[in-house]
């Protein structure tokens, strides 16, 4: 059975994060340190196996009031088509403290499917939005 709670990572779930992190198409080459600063000051849902092993995991910023940014949310090899990215989105869309937010973002390059059925959608005003985008923070190019 799997489970999944909001938590904070532990040492040994930070290196695990950061092996699949730094091969993903939006945070090549992250530094493990980018990685633990990250999820100490967001939110952070994690699945567990039956044997309490991280094979999930997502991270929201968010200021529990207007706003929360979905990100990071990865299911490791082998676990992956079950549903477990859903869910661990459902779990920060069910949290007490996250009711009521009037936004909710995320950025995907290929999971559109994965999320519309949570709700999320393009964006209805994308002019309204502007950014300040730094391609290669680590040293590699992010898509």
């Amino acid at each position: 059975m799997t489970s999944i709670a909001i938590q904070q990572p532990s040492q040994a779930d930070i290196e695990v994060i950061h092996v699949v992190l730094k091969e993903t198409y939006w945070s090549p080459g992250i530094p493990r340190d980018v990685v633990e600063r990250a999820c100490a000051n967001s939110m952070c849902a994690i699945a567990r196996d039956e044997s309490g092993k991280l094979i999930g995991f997502a991270r929201l910023v968010t200021d529990k009031a207007t706003f929360a940014w979905l990100c990071d949310v990865i299911v490791l090899p082998g676990k992956q088509g079950r549903g477990l990215g859903r869910a661990l989105v459902q779990t920060f869309q069910q949290h007490p403290e996250l009711q009521g937010l009037r936004r909710w973002l995320l950025g995907t390059k290929d999971a559109h499917g994965v999320y519309a059925p949570l709700g999320f959608s393009p964006l209805a005003a994308p002019q309204r939005l502007m950014e300040i985008r730094n391609p290669e923070p680590y040293g590699l190019k992010a898509t």
